[in-house]
This record gives C-alpha cells, structure tokens and sequence, in this order.
C-alpha cells in the first residue's frame, strides 16, 4: 500500500520520470509505465550465451551467460536513464532499475547457479568525485530480489585512464587492459561470478575486470548491465 506521507510528498514535490520528464504516478518509480513499455529491451535473457553482447566475450573469458536489459544509443530518450545515474546524482536509478530487470529475467535462469555479484570498480579518483559507483547501485538493485551476496572487495581500479565514450574499438581495449588488480582471490576462486556494469559497447571493461578476476583460478563469468550499445 502507499503510504499516506507519500502521496502527500508526491503532490508537493512531484517525481518525474527519467526518460520522458512526465509527472510520474504514486505507484510508479523512476520510469514512467508508457516509457517502461516502449523501452527497447534486449531480450537476451532468452538465449543468453549465444547472442550479439555473449560473442563480444567468446573465447576471451570463461564466459557462461550475458544479457542488458535495453539496447542504449547515446542521444535517444532512453540514454537519460544512463546519464541521469552517472552524472546527474541519482543513484536511486541504478537501484530501482537494477531491481526491474532483476524481476524480468530471474524466471528465465538466468540467474541459476551464479555464487556472487562484482559490480565493475571504479577508481577511487573517479568514484570520490561521483560520491557513488553506479554500477554498484545496479548490483544492490539486482542483489536485493535475488539474494545473492555482493563481493565489492574482491577487485579493483587502479586507475582511472578517462572516458570510454569517445573510443573505438582498439582504444577501448587498450584504454583498460591493466587496470584492474585482483586483491582477494579466495573469496571468488572456484566460483560463478555476475559482473555488473552500466553499459556494454565493446565488452572491453567487462573483459578487463573478467580477466583480472579469473587470476584466482576456475572461476566462470556471467555479465549484466542496462545498457548495451552496438558498436
């Protein structure tokens, strides 16, 4: 039920949805129900290890399934779920989204047999300036209708080598290569691991980080994130 104060809050100082800016219902959060509907959805739940973001990871990393929950172009509507959560301090987006794709996918498996979740580091440099690392909103989001544990302090970014946005492909991959450092690799050794971040163009992060954590020996990587830009 909604609770009175909320509707009282909601009339005085009224929520707006990420995407299209319309005044949002009591009952609805961050997107409104229209643009929720219209969200290009990935669908790669469905089949989730042979799909277009899956390849982007064959044969580079133990990789056993990988899906994003809508197809991200950096000037649609959609995109101000991404940018409001980056830059925008709105870390509530990544909770409450990561919990909406939590819900959708869960009844396809696709979370079956995965021990724990790796939010994608920042570097300290970077995540100070942000006050937050929205990947690991999303991970709270996803961990809070699954159950599963998350490992925040198993990897991390030793540096911040600046922005993936304006890369292509090589550059993305050089631009990450070393900076990830695997500081505990007992807690994930033998395990299943869900890297989460907030978007997939090239996989070159992902892998990155995967490949820092598969150090500590038979470790088998599933990936999520909201986004997923083709290249």
């Amino acid at each position: 039920m909604i609770s009175f104060w909320r509707r009282l809050l909601d009339l005085i100082s009224p929520r707006l949805c990420v995407v299209c800016g319309h005044r949002l219902s009591v009952t609805e959060e961050v997107i409104c129900s229209k643009c929720n509907f219209h969200l290009p959805r990935t669908g790669f739940h469905h089949n989730a290890y042979e799909n277009e973001m899956a390849r982007l990871f064959w044969a580079q990393i133990p990789i056993e399934r990988a899906t994003a929950f809508f197809y991200y172009e950096p000037h649609a509507q959609t995109a101000n779920i991404i940018y409001e959560l980056k830059y925008k301090n709105r870390p509530d987006i990544g909770t409450t989204i990561g919990r909406m794709l939590a819900k959708e996918i869960q009844s396809a498996g696709f979370f079956d047999g995965i021990d724990g979740i790796v939010p994608v580091p920042l570097a300290k440099r970077r995540q100070h300036q942000r006050g937050y690392n929205q990947s690991e909103e999303i991970t709270q989001g996803v961990s809070d209708i699954t159950g599963l544990p998350i490992l925040k302090k198993v990897v991390r970014r030793t540096v911040f080598e600046g922005s993936q946005t304006n890369k292509g492909r090589w550059e993305r991959h050089d631009n990450v290569e070393h900076v990830f450092e695997l500081i505990d690799a007992k807690a994930v050794s033998g395990q299943h691991l869900l890297l989460i971040d907030d978007v997939v163009t090239t996989g070159a992060t992902c892998m990155a980080c995967a490949k820092a954590l598969c150090q500590a020996g038979n470790v088998r990587i599933s990936i999520l994130s909201l986004g997923f830009a083709k290249s």
